[in-house]
């Protein structure tokens, strides 16, 4: 019994370090310039930790079922003492390093027009929305108790007496051109919804009344997924909706498309 118990637990180790090395559940290709960092973070996550899970698994292997002899053993404060100054290091610089690059995503862009694309971003039970300024580059007002009417044509609600949302329009998905900043304004109008976008290495909650901003600048063109990561209901599974990333003259031609348009309020 000892000795199966030994080799089962080899066995779940062994098979947990084959999933750490080989990771053949990955995050799909990096499309976005912050992708490399957030990948090398838990890159080193996982090979610093995965190296700690099998140190212990191979001690507690090689430590079960010994006969005791003598009298029983009261611990090593010193020991005690360096494995938790190092777990609590290991912690700290995590949180340290982790919260520097989840800044750099969420701190205000500097003031530059024209440079990054602005974007709002509104979850909805069960639908995303996503609006663009229009020409003169400035939103539209939004009351959404006021104003919100879906079967109208008007779901988040912008004031119809704003002539800054006159050019506003809404896409079914997120449209972007590659290598320049997308600055989003996240918004949500009932209840917590998740922007997660994988490809991008990019996930932020919306909260109702509240207006959250951040960027990422897409470098590869393509067609990625966006999810709602948050379980916001019994429609979730529908919060689905697509980031289409294509070259800036195809993405000024697509706005070309809009600017005259009737919005899709």
């Amino acid at each position: 019994m000892r000795l199966a118990l030994r080799l089962s637990l080899l066995a779940i180790t062994f098979g947990c370090a084959w999933i750490f090395v080989q990771h053949p559940w990955w995050f799909p290709s990096g499309a976005s310039s912050q992708a490399a960092a957030l990948d090398r973070q838990f890159r080193t996550a996982f090979f610093l930790l995965g190296s700690l899970f099998l140190a212990g698994q191979l001690v507690l292997a090689f430590l079960l079922g010994r006969p005791r002899e003598g009298r029983p053993s009261r611990g090593d404060w010193r020991l005690e003492t360096v494995w938790t100054v190092g777990l609590a290091a290991i912690f700290f610089w995590f949180n340290l390093s982790g919260g520097r690059t989840w800044s750099s995503m969420t701190t205000p862009m500097p003031e530059n027009p024209g440079a990054a694309v602005e974007v709002e971003i509104t979850g909805a039970q069960f639908q995303w929305y996503f609006r663009y300024p229009g020409p003169d580059g400035v939103f539209g007002r939004v009351d959404a108790q006021r104003f919100a009417r879906p079967e109208e044509g008007n779901p988040l609600g912008l004031d119809p007496a704003d002539p800054a949302g006159q050019d506003d329009f809404l896409s079914p998905m997120l449209v972007l051109p590659a290598g320049r900043p997308a600055n989003l304004t996240l918004r949500a109008q009932d209840v917590v919804h998740s922007v997660f976008i994988p490809a991008m290495r990019f996930k932020q909650d919306t909260v109702p009344g509240m207006d959250i901003h951040a960027h990422f600048t897409p470098i590869e063109t393509g067609t990625y997924e966006l999810a709602c990561a948050e379980l916001c209901g019994l429609g979730h599974y529908r919060m689905q909706a697509k980031v289409r990333v294509v070259s800036e003259e195809e993405f000024a031609k697509w706005v070309k498309t809009h600017e005259h348009a009737p919005s899709e309020k």
